[in-house]
Formats: structure tokens, sequence, C-alpha cells
């Protein structure tokens, strides 16, 4: 997690550009025993409009206080200001704002074919304003697990992570079956509860036999875990978002499965007869046009 870290993920927004070089590596600063954020205007995220100026006190990554100081324009008295402790940071953020730092929920973190590794992307990250990512399969569960940590750590400036299993995936140290796929719904829970135990956070799906993914959902489910999934066109006329969402899913990836699951007339889209899913122009394109195959707006379906 980011060096600084504030319960919330708080952040803040100037108006000018903020451009992190990724070659630099004294960035970090913190943690401290206290921090407080001075004279911010505060943007809360519940609605609330802008609000300022406010000093913030954090203390051991927890907000502690939020206290309005004084008036816009007006000389803020000392007095009635958070009194900083020994050994404590206090920042001026006079004429800056201050809100909760972005989540992004699915956000690879990067690798070889894209030609950026992870102390670039995390930096573009941070600079944007996100402090929470969650990594739905990427690299390996090892990878994803090892730079988790090392944020949690404050050892690299990243943001927090939420790691998921691709289902079924294997790495050199999490080989739950070895090496053997998942072909029953007994050998779904397994790998489960193996993932589980390795730390991950949730799982992320592509579709799978009906009966797999249903055992696989509801032991993920008992232990509390999240998951995620990408209805896969492979699987999607057996197995859509309403399969999922009664199995205990508790999110869907770039709306895929959902289409298919308001079909009123048929169960497999209208694929045209030189279809290849290896295409992604193919792939991309039909998708786009699932809607129109899909019950119309307000209708009884």
């Amino acid at each position: 997690m980011k060096t600084i870290a504030l319960l919330f993920s708080l952040i803040f927004v100037v108006t000018s550009a903020c451009i992190l070089n990724a070659q630099d590596t004294n960035l970090a600063d913190g943690p401290h025993e206290q921090l407080i954020i001075r004279g911010v205007t505060l943007i809360n995220g519940d609605g609330a409009p802008p609000r300022g100026p406010v000093d913030i006190v954090v203390e051991k990554n927890i907000i502690k206080e939020i206290k309005v100081v004084g008036y816009p324009g007006v000389d803020i008295k000392a007095e009635n200001r958070p009194q900083l402790k020994q050994g404590g940071k206090e920042l001026d953020a006079s004429g800056m704002y201050l809100m909760p730092g972005f989540i992004d929920m699915h956000g690879h973190i990067g690798g070889v074919a894209q030609g950026a590794d992870w102390e670039y992307v995390f930096k573009l990250w941070m600079a944007h304003g996100i402090t929470t990512i969650r990594e739905p399969s990427g690299r390996s569960i090892d990878w994803a697990l090892d730079l988790k940590h090392r944020s949690e750590e404050n050892s690299i400036v990243a943001p927090r992570i939420f790691a998921y299993t691709g289902f079924g995936q294997t790495t050199k140290n999490f080989n739950p079956l070895n090496d053997a796929p998942i072909g029953t719904p007994e050998e779904a829970r397994a790998w489960v509860r193996a993932n589980a135990k390795n730390g991950a956070d949730g799982i992320k799906f592509f579709g799978a036999e009906p009966e797999i993914m249903a055992a696989a959902l509801d032991e993920n489910k008992k232990l509390g875990l999240r998951s995620a999934c990408h209805h896969a066109q492979l699987s999607v006329a057996r197995w859509n978002v309403l399969h999922s969402a009664r199995a205990g899913l508790t999110s869907m990836e770039h709306w895929y499965g959902l289409p298919e699951a308001l079909f009123n007339d048929r169960t497999v889209q209208d694929y045209p007869l030189d279809y290849n899913y290896q295409n992604e122009q193919n792939r991309f394109e039909e998708a786009g046009k699932l809607w129109k195959q899909a019950a119309e707006p307000y209708s009884e379906h």
C-alpha cells in the first residue's frame, strides 16, 4: 500500500498535473506515528459538497480527527488547530483538495506482453489517484501475492492490492491437484479451499461446466472469499450471469453474460458463419450486437 496510508486511502487532488518518473526511487515517505494534513478542502465522497479549510489527523493508518479550522480567506487561529505530536509530520495542503482514493475493480498489474512491469504501473495508478486495485488474475497468484505483501509492508510504492486467482490456475508454489484438471465438483471444492489457504482474496472465473461452477462458487462463498467472472462465450450458453448470481458470484466482468441472460427466443447468440472465437475482432464486434438479440427494454422478461 502507499507509504502514507490513510484508512480510506485519502489522496491529494491538485489542479496541476503530476508526473511520476518511473526511474525515480526517492518517492516514499513514512509511515508516520502521526500525520496532520492542514488547511485542505475536503470532498468526503458521500455526496456532501466540498468543505474547508479542515485539518485531518491520521495516526497509525487511522483517521483520528477531521476538524474544521476556519473559513475561506480568513486567517486560521493556531490555538484552534490539532497539535502535532513529537515525531509527527504535517503537510500544508492549503489550496488543495482531498478526497477518497479511487478503487480500480479490474486492474491488471501488467506483464511482459504489455511492455510494462509492476513499478511503472503502480506509479501510474498512484499518480492518477488510484490507491486500491483488484487484480483479477494475471501472471500468477504467487507474483500477485508477493506484491500484495510488499505493499502491506510499505516496502514498495504501490496501491493496496486484492489478489484473485484464475480458477484452475497453478504455479510452482500452488498446485493443489498435482497438475490434474478440475473435472468434478469435489475437485472444484478442493481447489477453492486450497486457494483460500494460499492467501488469495478471491477467484476469477471464465466459465466451466455448470456443476463445477456451482460447486466452486458455493465453496468460495462458504469461505467468505469474493469472486469475479468473465462469462466467456465458450461457456455462456450453459452458464450466464443469472446462474452465477444465484450460485453466489460477487461481480461480473465486462458485462459478458448479462445480455445472454436476457435472451427470450434463443440460447446461443447469432454468430455469423465466418465467426472464429480466436479472432478478437470477431469476438468484440459480435459481443456489441448482443443487446439487440436480448429482450426489449421494460419487457416482462
